[in-house]
């Protein structure tokens, strides 16, 4: 026998070996490239839901938490996704949306019209206490919202998959 027959016959063995471990069924299928499986089938989108948190009562801090929450509607209106933004607000932070300090109470009215998939929530804890340091009723702008605890409504909102950033 030839070198040439030895070789030959080694690659037939080896041809009719792999035939063997590989069934003709699985020889047949093929997995679906990127491009078969984006034809015919959207993939459903994930929702965003973004909650920003504000608890001190610096202003730039304040309109940083807005400009992130600007930022974010505007990338995913953008991108035709729609997206939920929650900016929570508790201890001196509460000052973003009491209607006698906000220093940020106009832009805030401004965005509430022009883009209500943001939303602004007020600790209630927060609010009776300082309705009891001042000895007085502590107005909210019309956008806020109450909810009793500020910290366990950011805790909430991560427990349903909600992503978190503090400005």
């Amino acid at each position: 026998m030839t070198r040439l027959e030895n070789v030959m016959r080694a690659a037939a063995a080896g041809a009719v070996a792999l035939l063997m471990v590989v069934p003709p069924s699985a020889a047949r299928e093929s997995k679906p490239t990127n491009v078969q499986t984006l034809k015919g089938q959207i993939p459903a989108k994930k929702p965003h839901r973004l909650i920003l948190q504000v608890n001190n009562n610096e202003p730039a801090m304040m309109n940083l938490a807005l400009n992130n929450a600007m930022n974010v509607a505007q990338y995913y209106k953008d991108l035709g996704d729609k997206v939920s933004i929650e900016v929570v607000t508790y201890g001196p932070g509460l000052h973003m949306l009491r209607d006698d300090t906000s220093p940020v109470k106009a832009r805030i009215e401004t965005i509430a019209l022009s883009t209500p998939e943001i939303s602004f929530k007020a600790c209630g804890n927060t609010r009776e206490n300082m309705r009891k340091a001042e000895n007085k009723e502590i107005p909210l702008i019309a956008q806020a919202k109450v909810v009793k605890s500020g910290v366990v409504r950011v805790m909430q909102l991560q427990e349903q998959g909600w992503a978190y950033v503090k400005p």
